[in-house]
C-alpha cells in the first residue's frame, strides 16, 4: 500500500527536479492528446518546442517573437510571485493587465496628435497607476472587510473585460476608423510607440522592464527587509506576526506591486505588439503568468526561464495550429497541463512515498 510521509524539511533536489519532471510529463500527456486528435504526437511536440528555434524555415520569425511573448509573462509573473510567497493570492492579474492598457492608452490618446518625448513616459506611469488602482480593490476589501481576495480579484477580470469592450466601442474608438471597434494605432504614432530596440531581436521596452523586474525581485527577496517579511509570512505566518510583520500592510504591498507590473505589461503590449485597444486585446497573459510563476518555483531567475519556455509554447502552438491543423483548445489544454503536473509532482518536495504491506485485522 502506498502512503505519503511528510519530510522533516523540504527536499531541495525535488524542488529543482519537479519543474523538469512536470515538463516531461506534459510532453507525454500532450503527445497522447495529440494522438487522440489524429495527429502525429512526435511531429506535434517537435513543432512546438524545436521548430520555432532551430528550423531555418521558421526561426527567423519565431526567435524574435520569443521575447515579445515572454516579456509580459515574466513581468506579470514576477509581481504575482511576491504575493504568492507571502500567501497573498492575486488571481486577477489579467484584469489589471487590461486596465493598465486602457489607462495608459487613454493618457496618450488624450494628447493625440501632440509630438513630445514626454508622452510615452506619461503613458507608462498611467498604465502602472491603472493596474495598481485595480489591484487595490481586492486588497482593500481583504484588509478592511476580510473578503476573499481570490474571488474578488478573479471576478474583477470580467469587469475589466467589459470595460475593454466599452472603450473599444465607445470612448477610445478611432473617430477615423469608419465605425469599426478599436482605438487609433498607437504603435504608428511616434510619441506613443514602443518599437523594437534592437532590430531582429523582438526586444522592446516591455522586455527591458521584465529583465529589470527580475533583478529587482531577486535583490528584494535576498537583500531587503521587505523580502524577508514576504518569505517569513509565507513560510511561518505565526512567526511573522511575532516578528512584527503586518499582514494587512503585506497584502497592500504585494497587491500594489503585482497590479502595477501587470498594468505595465498591458501598457507595453498596447503600445507595441498589439498596437491598439480592441475587442481581442486580452490574450490571457494574466492567467498564464500564474503557471509561469509556479513553474519558476516563485524564484525570479526561475520565472525568467519559465517565461521563455511558456512563450515558446505560445509560438510553437501557433505554428502547430498552422502546420498540423491542431485546434487552439488543444494547445491551451497542453499549456494547462504544465500547471496540473507541476502541482501534482510538487507534493514530492514536502512528502516522500512509502510502500508498505496492507495490515491484516
Amino acid at each position: 500500500m502506498m502512503r505519503l510521509e511528510k519530510r522533516a524539511t523540504p527536499s531541495r533536489a525535488w524542488a529543482i527536479a519537479t519543474p523538469l519532471l512536470a515538463v516531461a510529463l506534459t510532453m507525454i500527456a500532450g503527445g497522447i492528446l495529440f494522438a487522440l486528435l489524429g495527429k502525429d504526437p512526435v511531429a506535434a511536440i517537435r513543432t512546438i518546442f524545436w521548430d520555432p528555434l532551430f528550423n531555418p524555415q521558421f526561426a527567423a520569425y519565431s526567435r524574435p517573437q520569443l521575447l515579445v511573448k515572454a516579456g509580459p509573462l515574466i513581468l506579470i509573473a514576477i509581481g504575482l510571485s511576491l504575493g504568492f510567497r507571502a500567501g497573498v493570492w492575486n488571481i486577477g492579474a489579467e484584469g489589471q493587465y487590461v486596465i493598465g492598457a486602457i489607462t495608459g492608452a487613454a493618457a496618450g490618446l488624450a494628447l493625440y496628435p501632440m509630438d513630445s518625448r514626454l508622452i510615452f513616459p506619461l503613458m507608462v506611469l498611467a498604465g502602472a497607476a491603472g493596474g495598481f488602482a485595480w489591484a487595490m480593490i481586492p486588497a482593500l476589501l481583504r484588509t478592511v472587510f476580510r473578503t476573499n481576495e481570490i474571488l474578488v480579484s478573479l471576478l474583477l477580470v470580467y469587469v475589466a473585460q467589459s470595460l475593454l469592450s466599452s472603450m473599444a466601442l465607445g470612448a477610445l474608438r478611432n473617430p477615423e476608423g469608419g465605425g469599426f471597434p478599436g482605438s487609433r494605432n498607437l504603435s504608428q504614432w511616434a510619441s506613443s510607440a514602443n518599437p523594437e530596440l534592437l532590430t531582429g531581436t523582438g526586444m522592446h521596452w516591455g522586455v527591458v522592464a521584465a529583465f529589470i523586474a527580475v533583478i529587482f525581485a531577486y535583490v528584494l527577496l535576498q537583500r531587503h527587509m521587505l523580502g524577508f517579511s514576504i518569505r517569513l509570512a509565507g513560510q511561518a505566518p505565526r512567526a511573522a506576526r511575532f516578528a512584527g510583520v503586518s499582514p494587512r500592510r503585506l497584502v497592500i504591498i504585494c497587491f500594489g506591486i503585482s497590479g502595477a507590473l501587470a498594468g505595465l505589461a498591458g501598457l507595453f503590449e498596447v503600445t507595441g505588439p498589439a498596437g491598439q485597444i480592441n475587442l481581442d486585446f486580452a490574450q490571457g497573459y494574466g492567467f498564464t503568468a500564474i503557471i509561469v510563476a509556479f513553474l519558476g518555483r516563485l524564484n525570479p531567475v526561475g520565472i525568467l526561464l519559465a517565461g521563455l519556455l511558456m512563450a515558446l509554447t505560445y509560438i510553437g502552438g501557433e505554428l502547430a495550429q498552422f502546420m498540423l491543423g491542431l485546434p487552439a483548445a488543444a494547445i491551451q489544454a497542453f499549456q494547462g497541463m504544465l500547471l496540473f503536473f507541476l502541482l501534482a509532482v510538487d507534493i514530492l518536495t514536502n512528502y516522500r512515498i512509502r510502500w508498505s504491506s496492507r495490515e491484516t485485522v
